[in-house]
């Protein structure tokens, strides 16, 4: 067992996604370093099997991601989206704007892309795959607003047309101290996927019942999901609202790191639970999670440019498919 972060060590409780978690050795511990594991495939491979992410402090050149973070608060200034007369590079957040997801920060943003698909980061895929590979055309950027986090959730029930070898990257464009919020991994809960976690892993949030009482609306653009199974509109890919069940059910403690810093990045595969911390502090807080696979299989559709370079479809109406339920 990992030691208890020290910031932990008060208990009390913490925030995923809004909803408390009691913070204590039960219920929380840090990510297992693998920048050991580096430069060795077979290592890499091991561990991510093993524990269902990869924790890789310093694996990136940190002057490559100053410069992306640079030009990420220069877009959100632009956007009023900080304090006006603070420092950009503090990403100190304005009063009343509220933000969690945002597409135009990452568009043709070249400083970003030396990060995320530059030679440092693909050559840790090219060990761990130990094949060429292949990334999403899509990037995911997070501007956190304090107050925000993310609930329980898996990846592949957002990216899972293509293949399971898919694996995730997220990566801090910023030191990220733990009152900022930061990523937090369900410890061994990858190893539920062919027990409790398969019937979720089996959905698509794109995917909706052609039969079912909202269809027209998903076909018409008036609504963007949908439960599996029609039993509820508005499902959002979320395994489960509340983080404290979603740790009864699949056992393990959360884990995360006591500061994220810029040259960090952590790796994790489509049937590992993840969230993130509520942001308590004042900043927003900047990060951007992207995908790798083998170049060699399958890709799903949805994130990838089209044949004449347009822009991938993500979860438009374009990459919506009907069933009977």
């Amino acid at each position: 067992m990992t030691n208890l972060l020290p910031f932990f060590q008060y208990g009390g409780t913490r925030n995923i996604g809004s909803k408390p978690i009691p913070v204590d050795a039960e219920h929380f511990g840090e990510l297992r370093r693998s920048d050991d594991c580096l430069g060795d495939g077979d290592a890499l491979r091991e561990r991510l099997e093993a524990d269902g992410y990869l924790y890789l402090p310093g694996a990136l050149p940190r002057e490559p991601v100053l410069a992306a973070r640079r030009e990420c608060v220069t877009r959100l200034a632009k956007e009023g989206a900080l304090a006006p007369d603070t420092d950009p590079m503090e990403a100190r957040a304005a009063i009343g704007k509220n933000r969690y997801f945002s597409e135009s920060i990452a568009e043709d943003n070249e400083p970003l892309f030396e990060v995320v698909y530059g030679k440092a980061m693909l050559d840790i895929f090219r060990q761990l795959f130990d094949t060429k590979v292949r990334h999403f055309d899509y990037t995911w950027l997070r501007a956190v607003s304090p107050g925000n986090g993310t609930t329980p959730h898996c990846d592949s029930v957002y990216m899972n047309r293509g293949t399971d070898a898919l694996v995730t990257a997220w990566t801090p464009l910023g030191d990220i101290p733990v009152s900022e919020g930061g990523l937090v991994m369900l410890e061994g809960s990858h190893r539920e996927r062919e027990r409790k976690l398969a019937e979720y892993l089996r959905q698509d949030v794109d995917t909706f019942c052609e039969n079912g009482p909202n269809a027209d609306k998903i076909r018409g653009g008036k609504m963007g999901w949908e439960h599996y199974d029609g039993s509820f509109a508005e499902w959002n890919g979320t395994f489960c609202n509340d983080a404290a069940k979603a740790q009864q059910l699949l056992g393990g403690r959360w884990l995360t790191s006591p500061e994220f810093r810029m040259g960090d990045v952590l790796l994790f595969g489509m049937a590992t639970l993840h969230g993130s911390l509520d942001n308590t502090g004042d900043r927003i807080r900047l990060s951007s999670d992207t995908r790798y696979q083998p170049a060699n299989v399958p890709v799903d559709e949805r994130w990838v440019r089209g044949a004449n370079g347009e822009r991938p479809v993500g979860h438009g109406l374009a990459g919506k498919r009907g069933k009977i339920c």
